[in-house]
């Protein structure tokens, strides 16, 4: 049999981790389509990709442009030549990432090569360059993107990942040059030298705040979703860009996997539409699992501080609101209540001294006892919480991104004359067992854990995730049947709560 097919190795292309993340032709199509169309039948509309890796958006960008001129420019030769030279711009990643996009956009690595589809190049890199720039190192941090020194100052053969369009002027690049449309895929994150993961400090954000200065017409990217609940050197900007009214359309995938196959991404993934000349509300489209609903909303909600994610929470939440009851972020304590860290060691099995007290501790190892005994001289902070009972719950959630979701780990009730390591939060004082009892019954409800996944939208937990979470009455158990009835939830609104949220086991 005769087999045409021919695969587009930009699809085949793997990430190599959570760090830098290639981009499918689907979806860079998908982020196109938000544009407005008219922009690829204008010979005069500028579009830059100041972050290139594979150069997939460039080529999209260039094939939309090469049927969009048709008529304007017949000849087909020249058209390209057009296109390449004044419409299509790339500053890339790194030097692979450049001749990786050069191949994708010019066929070849050489932009004036042999076998270049433009014949107008005069020069190696095109319009699609990189230029190695240095960290500007204050205080053993880059100034620009806050790397670690003693990690990335390195010898000018390796490299340095110090990404031009945040480190240089975009003017040293591409001269008295303005954009029509910024769009791209950034970096998400650099090691900060702590290690991996909750270690790694974010560096999109910096690409998007660098776009707006360059005032284009439109500006799209595909980020990380933590910056909706801020942290980490986040807070600034999600207040910056939930405040920014020129955002008109949200995609939201709190599945990576729906954008990126096999990847996981904490807390999802999503990319937006920034329109220099609109404002007003946002287009809020939530993927899940295939199904994709919709509204028109304020991407910050009344009295609220992060954005929320699902459409069909608002309705929910603004009738829990209805109540004005406290909130259980005015309960829950901050990080490290005992100044105990998780890697603490000087503990025993067995109570070794009549004043030795009880520690809880990390999890880690599923054969290790989290109940263990430490003298009280190890207790630095707060003391005076050790002989009160308290119920805690680990600062990481369990499990990965798939649906639906456990939210928190089993609470833990925890005996007067006890402590714990940061590896948990207390979540509020009780009086008596039966009250701590009765407040993790409440903990189990799928309604408290929703009311959590409102905001909670990385691994770990903090004080603030609480902030959407009513406080109760704790002389009785709670049932989500008794919370339903109570803040008058219709059974759609149920329905999506028990979609989202498992029972806890």
């Amino acid at each position: 049999m005769n087999n045409t097919y021919s695969p587009d190795i930009l699809n085949c292309l793997a990430n190599l981790s959570s760090d830098e993340v290639f981009t499918s032709p689907e979806l860079a199509n998908r982020m196109l389509d938000l544009l407005p169309q008219e922009l690829f039948r204008s010979s005069k509309t500028r579009f830059l990709d100041p972050c290139s890796k594979s150069g997939v958006f460039l080529r999209e960008i260039a094939k939309r442009l090469l049927a969009g001129l048709e008529e304007q420019i017949p000849d087909l030769q020249q058209r390209i030549d057009h296109i390449m030279t004044k419409q299509v711009f790339g500053i890339a990643c790194t030097d692979l990432t450049a001749e990786m996009s050069r191949r994708t956009l010019y066929c070849t690595k050489q932009a004036n090569g042999k076998y270049s589809v433009s014949t107008a190049f005069r020069d190696v890199q095109g319009n699609l360059r990189y230029l190695r720039c240095t960290h500007n190192w204050v205080n053993g941090k880059c100034k620009h993107c806050g790397a670690n020194r003693a990690q990335y100052d390195r010898i000018e053969t390796i490299e340095s990942y110090a990404y031009p369009f945040i480190h240089k002027k975009t003017n040293e690049i591409y001269k008295n040059m303005q954009f029509d449309v910024i769009i791209g895929n950034p970096p998400y994150q650099i090691n900060d030298g702590g290690g991996d993961g909750s270690s790694a400090l974010p560096i999109y954000h910096k690409f998007i705040l660098q776009a707006k200065k360059l005032n284009p017409r439109y500006l799209s990217m595909i980020v990380p979703a933590r910056w909706y609940s801020g942290g980490k050197g986040l807070d600034d900007f999600r207040n910056e860009m939930l405040s920014d009214q020129r955002i008109s359309v949200i995609h939201d995938f709190p599945i990576t996997d729906e954008c990126f196959q096999g990847l996981n991404i904490r807390g999802g993934i999503c990319y937006f539409l920034w329109n220099r000349d609109y404002s007003g509300e946002c287009v809020v489209y939530n993927h899940n699992h295939g199904d994709v609903t919709h509204t028109k909303r304020p991407l910050l909600e009344q009295k609220a501080e992060t954005f929320i994610r699902y459409n069909q929470g608002i309705s929910i939440l603004r009738k829990v609101r209805q109540f004005n009851e406290e909130t259980m972020d005015n309960r829950v304590s901050s990080r490290l209540p005992f100044g105990i860290p998780s890697n603490f060691s000087e503990y025993t099995l067995t109570k070794s001294n009549e004043n030795d007290i009880v520690l809880y501790r990390s999890e880690r190892n599923k054969n290790a006892e989290k109940r263990v005994f430490i003298s009280k001289k190890y207790v630095i902070k707060n003391s005076s919480w050790i002989d009160r009972l308290k119920v805690l719950v680990s600062k990481a959630s369990p499990g990965g991104d798939e649906y639906p979701h456990s939210i928190i780990s089993n609470p833990v009730l925890a005996e007067k004359g006890s402590v714990c390591t940061e590896t948990y939060l207390i979540v509020d004082f009780v009086d008596t067992i039966e009250q701590g009892k009765n407040l993790i019954s409440y903990m189990n409800t799928r309604f408290f854990r929703f009311m959590m996944s409102l905001i909670k939208n990385t691994q770990n937990i903090s004080k603030g995730v609480f902030a959407f979470v009513p406080l109760q009455d704790f002389s009785h158990p709670w049932t989500d049947e008794m919370l339903y009835e109570k803040y008058g939830l219709d059974k759609d609104e149920i329905a999506f709560i028990e979609s989202m949220i498992r029972p806890m086991e």
